[in-house]
């Protein structure tokens, strides 16, 4: 075996929970080193709603998704730990004898860890989509699954088509900027928070409950809408320049099925400690399956420092799982800047 650098802890996948456990990892005086597939850190926060706001992280009345990343960076980043981006780790396997971690990327890279901890959100996610003709024709030029330049909807017709957080937040986030919002969902009931509901229907968007999207139209750019009520069938056609398809993702963890890890409702399964089935693999955030999981970035950062609290005891039996308070002790290093 190649004598590569062995670190205290690996941290794969840095979006918010992952940026949040790199710092913590670097609080408790761990040797981190931070892994993501994607060519920027930030996970989802940048990769795919950089310009929509977040209502429910401590500390912040709002904040934009983007302006949480630069954070959480910052934060992450104060005790310089190693960061290899570009590299999707396709394998983890335990070298028994050295009782440490062999991560293999798909460029066939190495990693060696005396622990890993798993923040891989929703894996390789994949946004859902229709299947009505013209979709896909014309994403990209009118047809929208993530949002990152809302300047674009600026005084334009937009249909958002969805009814959880997202298409909420994006109909609540646009409507000072676009001329006109209609939202349309399939049902009257919406997976989104109370708050933002109420705001919704007190705001001049156009919900349509029981509506369904059932053509496009347009040749080089969204021109309209077909909607239909899908308890009547009634059809109306709307003018739209913009339609975003807030359908949600599908997760694919097929890349780590062969990890040995033990799978529950196509999530890592883990116990109060976000101990997975093998010791020394952790797992935290919307990755994680666990009795009264509940997928927010909050509590994300909670099971991060959890993870990482016992991956440092796990490295160092000696240490304590719980170092008290950060405002106890003078942290070994921080960079400035």
């Amino acid at each position: 075996m190649k004598k590569e650098e062995i670190f205290d802890i690996t941290i794969v996948g840095a979006g918010p929970v992952g940026l949040y456990a790199t710092y913590y990892a670097g609080l408790r005086d761990m040797k981190t080193k931070l892994i993501d597939a994607l060519s920027y850190l930030g996970g989802q926060l940048t990769a795919l709603y950089p310009e929509k706001f977040i209502y429910d992280v401590a500390g912040f009345p709002k904040i934009l998704a983007k302006d949480l990343a630069e954070n959480l960076i910052a934060q992450a980043m104060q005790y310089e730990p190693t960061v290899c981006l570009d590299e999707k780790i396709v394998k983890l396997e335990k070298i028994e004898e050295e009782n440490i971690f062999k991560l293999t990327s798909e460029k066939g890279d190495i990693h060696l860890s005396k622990s890993v901890v798993l923040t891989l959100g929703i894996g390789a996610f994949v946004p859902r989509k229709l299947d009505i003709p013209d979709v896909q024709k014309l994403e990209g030029r009118g047809i929208h699954y993530i949002v990152k330049d809302k300047s674009i909807f600026k005084d334009k017709n937009i249909l958002i088509v969805g009814g959880g957080d997202s298409a909420v937040d994006w109909a609540l986030n646009l409507e000072d900027i676009a001329k006109n919002i209609t939202l349309i969902h399939r049902r009257d009931v919406f997976k989104a928070h109370e708050d933002s509901l109420k705001k919704l229907f007190n705001s001049d968007v156009n919900v349509k409950t029981f509506y369904e999207l059932k053509r496009v139209h347009g040749d080089e750019h969204i021109e309209g809408a077909t909607i239909f009520d899908n308890r009547t069938g009634e059809e109306t056609y709307l003018e739209v320049e913009h339609i975003i398809l807030s359908l949600g993702f599908l997760a694919n963890l097929e890349f780590i099925k062969e990890w040995g890890l033990e799978i529950d409702k196509n999530a890592i399964k883990v116990n109060s400690k976000m101990e997975t089935n093998i010791p020394g693999v952790y797992a935290a955030g919307d990755i994680v399956n666990y009795p009264g999981k509940l997928k927010l970035i909050s509590t994300g950062f909670g099971e991060a420092a959890i993870a990482v609290n016992n991956a440092k005891n796990y490295v160092d039996p000696t240490s304590k799982f719980s170092p008290g308070h950060s405002s106890d002790f003078v942290p070994k290093k921080i960079k400035s800047g």
